[in-house]
């Protein structure tokens, strides 16, 4: 009986919490408990912020699943994100960290990858072998990958365990950091590092290079990493990281998704949304 009594009054106390914290959150902003997170944009160009956070907004409006979506424009300062802090489970999208950290650690040791590790890289990133993924990941070791991770301030970012790297969990904010990194001269990696990542990414076989840059105009480079993963929960994550120059534009877009009912459908979600970012840069 004492243990009902001890269930009824946690429950109660919860709710008695609940009660307290409630009018802050209402005072705060008064909204807040019953909408979704809503696309923000700022821009050197208001009517171009307005645009981009209008049609994303627009493109997802149907969409079920969970969706993060991060744009940076450095050509006219644009950003725009949703749920930038939310984390997801990486899949394949953490092979660009893994490339990023082994190139970060060997400009420390000032020397050059091998061959058996150029070769490895090439198939992580260009068909997203997993094998190779694996063995690249287990020769670093968490040490150097959370060493990367803190020198790119990817602070959120954390490793998965027991090698299980497609379990890395990571989120917009973060993923753009690192796109910033691979396309701007930085003191973490360097311009020769930074190259051969772009270089890769631009290498991506065709069967992958779906996502962030569908609709991408003509004349415009692209880079590509995506990552795909079903589980057993939340349905597909599927995930698509790109950067993008040319045409008078220099921007990354990072799109997270989860709660996918079939790889597909979340592909459709993110070319969605990568149509429209394109389309407004294009015309802006």
């Amino acid at each position: 009986m004492t243990h009902h009594i001890s269930r009824r009054a946690r429950v109660l106390g919860a709710g008695i919490a609940a009660g307290v914290l409630l009018p802050v959150v209402a005072a705060a902003s008064p909204a807040a408990a019953a909408t979704t997170p809503t696309v923000s944009c700022t821009s050197s160009k208001a009517a171009l912020a307005t645009k981009l956070q209008k049609d994303i907004t627009a493109a997802l409006a149907n969409r079920t699943g969970t969706v993060s979506v991060g744009l940076y424009d450095r050509s006219t300062n644009t950003t725009c994100s949703l749920r930038a802090t939310s984390s997801y489970d990486s899949a394949s999208a953490v092979k660009v960290t893994v490339l990023a950290t082994l190139l970060w650690d060997a400009k420390k040791h000032n020397r050059y990858l091998t061959d058996t590790e150029a070769s490895l890289a090439k198939a992580m990133i260009t068909k997203s072998d997993n094998t190779a993924t694996s063995k690249l990941w287990k020769q670093l070791g968490l040490t150097k990958i959370k060493g990367f991770l803190s020198a790119a301030g990817m602070t959120k970012t954390v490793p998965g365990a027991n090698g299980y790297w497609g379990l890395t969990q990571i989120n917009v904010t973060d993923e753009q950091k690192l796109l910033k990194l691979i396309t701007a001269q930085n003191t973490v990696l360097s311009d020769n590092s930074r190259a051969y990542i772009l270089k890769l990414m631009s290498q991506v076989i065709s069967s992958q290079r779906w996502g962030t840059p569908y609709g991408a105009p003509s004349g415009v480079s692209v880079h590509v990493k995506n990552g795909w993963l079903q589980r057993s929960t939340h349905g597909w994550r599927v995930h698509s990281l790109g950067t993008f120059n040319g045409g008078g534009h220099d921007y990354m877009i990072t799109v997270l998704t989860w709660g996918n009912s079939t790889m597909n459908y979340g592909i459709n979600t993110i070319q969605g949304v990568a149509k429209v970012i394109h389309r407004d840069l294009a015309a802006s």
